[in-house]
């Protein structure tokens, strides 16, 4: 039986374009294509792919331009791989040259899943050595304190003797209330 060939493509941002992978679709043969801009780090949060996995047959074809662009991690490659083989779905993968139609293609499709998440690794090991490294220097991370020492102790003045409320004191100092509540709580006696 010969399916339809799907294509699905991704971008991380809404300020990337889907072009390139598109145009790569289209000359592979794809009859209809499923694309979306989000974040590829989880594949649940991903509508379009949802819907292009509900939608394929047996006997169809999946068309990617990339691995990267279907999964992130080789536990969600592996998910989606035994779906497609479980309903008798062959994925095609053009900058790669992968066709698990073929055993040769199972093959090199386990295998390039498999330094793609070496190298994930290695860049999350590389980031946490880096992060280890700044806050051993000093480096601040997060956002910027809303509120000064000298802050803090001025709204913890003014709402101990001179009553201000903590709204009062929130437009006051151009903060939610919430930061006035934490900075209350948090400020030292004076």
């Amino acid at each position: 039986m010969i399916g339809e060939i799907i294509g699905y493509a991704r971008v991380s941002s809404i300020g990337q374009s889907l072009d390139v992978q598109l145009d790569k679709l289209r000359e592979a043969g794809c009859t209809r294509i499923f694309s979306e801009k989000r974040s590829g780090k989880q594949t649940d949060n991903r509508p379009e792919l949802q819907a292009c996995l509900q939608f394929l047959r047996e006997g169809d074809s999946l068309v990617i331009s990339r691995l990267d662009r279907m999964a992130r991690s080789v536990l969600d490659l592996a998910k989606i791989a035994e779906l497609l083989r479980e309903r008798g779905v062959a994925l095609r993968v053009v900058d790669q040259a992968i066709d698990t139609s073929s055993p040769e293609g199972r093959l090199m499709f386990s295998l390039l899943g498999a330094f793609a998440q070496f190298e994930n690794d290695i860049r999350s090991e590389r980031q946490a050595d880096g992060i280890a490294k700044a806050k051993q220097k000093g480096v601040a991370f997060g956002r910027k304190k809303a509120l000064t020492l000298d802050k803090c102790l001025k709204i913890k003045k003014l709402r101990e003797e001179e009553g201000y409320s903590i709204p009062q004191l929130a437009e006051r100092f151009h903060v939610g209330v919430a930061t006035v509540y934490r900075a209350l709580k948090s400020c030292p006696d004076s």
